[in-house]
């Protein structure tokens, strides 16, 4: 089945599970969009057509190559770190870090493009299922970082972790916050013997972190923790936004 037909079906499948009524159009870009915008509002698809996933799988598996997979050990890193600029959903690696909210259960918003639903967009819904299969974990609360698989991202795993949001001026517990989703997100790497991860602009954008001192935390603090831990793991630093680029190559510029 070409990528057309599979969507044609896929939003036949999803529009009977959610008993709605729905147009589909011959504009492949309008239909993807739907598609997308009705999985990023359900919290579960339990009892689905169980062809759904079969064919959700197919198309993502499609995507995912015509964009195109990078491995991130074919970068030069410096003292175990490099800044690459693009999407963060392309990278094959141990493990990319995930912005999401506090609920852990991914963007219920359709399309947004926050970097929350790019990820489980690119990802599938079965990303959104582990995070809430999750939730039944006794000690679910004392981790800092809640670990699923990439399923249909070319990352072995993704690593969810919630930001603080600023509200006004930057306080102490805000920069700590920050600072500690770092440390959290290579603690787990170091624990889980991971040889690479990927980091996000943390809590920048839709958690109005402001961009220049997000770097600056993040930077200062992956160099402090490498440096403790035998430089242990090669760490990657992604940012999308020509902002962010900048901020980033001008900030490791002047510590290398």
């Amino acid at each position: 089945m070409d990528k057309n037909a599979i969507l044609n079906e896929l939003l036949q499948i999803i529009a009977k599970y959610l008993k709605i009524n729905i147009k589909i159009s011959n504009n492949y870009t309008q239909n993807r969009q739907l598609f997308r915008g009705l999985c990023n509002q359900c919290l579960s698809l339990n009892g689905i057509d169980n062809k759904f996933y079969k064919l959700q799988d197919n198309l993502l598996s499609m995507e995912r190559e015509e964009k195109g997979i990078v491995d991130v050990e074919q970068f030069v890193y410096k003292d175990n770190i490099v800044h690459i600029n693009g999407d963060i959903t392309t990278l094959k690696a141990d493990a990319i870090v995930n912005a999401a909210n506090d609920n852990y259960l991914g963007c219920f918003v359709p399309c947004h493009n926050c970097i929350d639903n790019v990820i489980m967009s690119a990802a599938g819904f079965q990303m959104r299922e582990e995070l809430f299969s999750l939730k039944d974990d006794k000690d679910y609360e004392k981790h800092k970082v809640k670990v699923t698989k990439g399923y249909n991202l070319p990352s072995t795993y993704v690593f969810h972790i919630a930001g603080p949001i600023v509200y006004g001026n930057v306080t102490k517990k805000n920069v700590e916050d920050l600072t500690n989703c770092y440390i959290y997100c290579l603690d787990k790497a170091k624990e889980m013997k991971l040889k690479n991860i990927v980091f996000c602009c943390i809590s920048t954008g839709e958690f109005h972190f402001p961009n220049a001192l997000a770097c600056e935390i993040a930077v200062e603090t992956v160099k402090k923790w490498l440096k403790e831990n035998d430089n242990c793991i090669n760490v990657v630093f992604n940012t999308f936004k020509k902002l962010d680029k900048k901020l980033y190559d001008d900030r490791l510029s002047k510590e290398n």
